[in-house]
């Protein structure tokens, strides 16, 4: 995925007293990092990131402008804020090894996907304020969809914040934890769904005679413009797809084909197959 360009910009930071660390700053944790520097939501100053490798902190710390190290503790314990971006296998082990630089005042922001809450509180060893979220990569471009849920020890004020910067990269929800796994399979895996019926729109394009730059500029646009629809207007998709579709004409037609070929199930059923796939990561 190609990086975002982050200018540097002398409009103060959003929340400036807030230090936040993003450990593992891969490609969920990287996403994020760059999108609060160009929404300049944080203080580069104050913002933390890690990685695995040195090599790549040092390349990393120079195109952000940010302190970014492989040492979890020290990236913690001069935040306020942690985001835990590390992949799900490596979430409680991390907790564990920054412990001695957890406090009650501090809060955990865990993006790993199918870890719960209580398994991070746990091995925190202590009563501390952990969100759970479920972002997307769309959140690159601002246009992410974030599902997030709270701890046992969360305060509204700590949930205020973490809707605050998941809406700096998109939208966000709060759900009940029991949710998360289906969030997964819907909005977190749903971009590469919706990809593949974008690819196939333009397939068709250039099957019916429109050149394949201009048919996936056109596919991908009908997506976005439909999807635009449906969160401005609040209509249901039912009411707007009827808008679209008059009496004996082409898009009845269309519509007929996808019933027909299982689009509508299909769809269904891979939001289910992945949900599944996150109740089993959960599980072990």
């Amino acid at each position: 995925m190609t990086e975002i360009a982050v200018e540097a910009t002398e409009v103060p930071a959003q929340l400036p007293n807030i230090r936040v660390a993003v450990l593992g700053a891969g490609k969920m944790g990287g996403i994020l990092v760059q999108a609060f520097l160009k929404q300049n939501l944080f203080s580069a100053d104050n913002v933390y990131a890690t990685v695995a490798h040195a090599e790549r902190a040092v390349a990393l710390s120079t195109q952000w402008g940010v302190e970014v190290t492989t040492d979890n503790r020290a990236a913690a314990e001069q935040a306020d804020l942690i985001l835990l971006g590390v992949k799900p296998f490596q979430a409680i082990d991390v907790i564990e090894a920054i412990r001695p630089a957890l406090t009650p005042k501090k809060t955990i922001v865990s993006f790993a996907a199918s870890v719960k809450t209580s398994a991070i509180e746990e091995a925190a060893g202590l009563e501390i304020g952990v969100i759970r979220a479920m972002p997307n990569t769309p959140s690159a471009l601002g246009a992410g969809a974030a599902a997030l849920c709270r701890g046992r020890f969360v305060s509204d004020e700590q949930m205020e914040l973490a809707k605050r910067i998941f809406e700096t990269v998109g939208r966000s929800v709060v759900v009940e934890e029991k949710h998360m796994d289906a969030v997964t399979g819907l909005s977190g895996s749903g971009p590469a769904y919706i990809y593949i019926v974008i690819e196939a729109l333009a397939e068709a394009g250039v099957k019916v005679g429109l050149p394949r730059d201009v048919a996936t500029q056109l596919a991908a646009q009908t997506a976005f413009g439909a999807a635009k629809m449906v969160l401005e207007t609040g209509y249901h998709p039912a009411l707007l797809k009827d808008a679209v579709t008059t009496p004996a004409g082409c898009t009845v037609d269309g519509i007929l084909e996808l019933e027909e070929g299982g689009l509508r199930v299909t769809l269904i059923k891979a939001v289910m197959r992945a949900t599944e796939r996150a109740k089993q990561l959960a599980a072990g």
